[in-house]
């Protein structure tokens, strides 16, 4: 058996190193070359793309924000105007049971007594009693 490992090692060629063979200018490799500079392009224009998509996203994540704070902002207002719609709701029902109170009630009671004694006739200067009983 070792004579056979001995023939075999003799048969065994021996190659230069790994040599790169010059095929540059062969139809595979310039196709190969225009397939990596066309790559190398698109993967240059997808970088812009995402750089302008994510410009465009950080200006309307700051456009959103800036309506958010106007909506809190206006919501803040509602709430205030609210509050002194309330409030001015409050003092008219306030000045109103005044004016039922002070002004229209006794108004109201001095009506009914005008209607049991009449008010002096202007053709007869005598004041109207009311009969006696």
């Amino acid at each position: 058996m070792d004579e056979d490992r001995s023939e075999i090692a003799e048969q065994v060629v021996k190659f230069a190193p790994n040599e790169r063979p010059r095929s540059y200018g062969t139809p595979a490799e310039e196709a190969g070359q225009a397939i990596i500079a066309q790559i190398q392009k698109a993967a240059a224009l997808s970088n812009e793309n995402c750089d302008r998509a994510m410009a465009l996203a950080h200006k309307l994540a700051i456009q959103l924000r800036t309506a958010g704070d106007r909506i809190n902002q206006l919501e803040a207002e509602v709430a205030l105007f609210r509050d002194r719609a309330a409030r001015a709701e409050g003092w008219l029902q306030t000045i109103h049971k005044e004016i039922e109170e002070r002004l229209i009630a006794p108004r109201a009671v001095s009506g009914i007594e005008q209607k049991l004694v009449p008010p002096p006739s202007p053709n007869n200067s005598e004041t109207t009693r009311p009969p006696a009983a």
